[in-house]
């Protein structure tokens, strides 16, 4: 993002199919950094879990349910910043504390 805008460095842009699983990221983000010593700065859509944002500062996390991100389509918009693809599947780990 910092090529074309000076509102962030970085925008993170992922999306699942249930609001459930859009909450479900969005506080696995928001735990992994706090654990970190990370604090985001502002979230918004936490509650409705169709767009969670998560305001790092430099980094600006979007946890989309899919029709939403169709709809929006923020790739489109920012068509001009250099992008980066990942892709990884979730992963369900329970840890017993013994």
């Amino acid at each position: 993002m910092r090529a074309v805008s000076n509102m962030t460095d970085y925008f993170i842009i992922c999306s699942a199919s249930s609001t459930k699983r859009v909450q479900t990221i969005s506080e696995g983000i928001e735990e992994t950094l706090l654990e970190k010593g990370v604090k985001y700065w502002h979230i918004e859509g936490k509650r409705e879990a169709l767009w969670v944002l998560i305001d790092y500062g430099d980094v600006i996390a979007h946890v989309f349910h899919s029709n939403v991100r169709k709809f929006y389509d923020l790739e489109r918009l920012w068509h001009d910043a250099p992008k980066e693809h990942f892709s990884t599947s979730c992963i369900s780990i329970k840890s017993k504390k013994i």
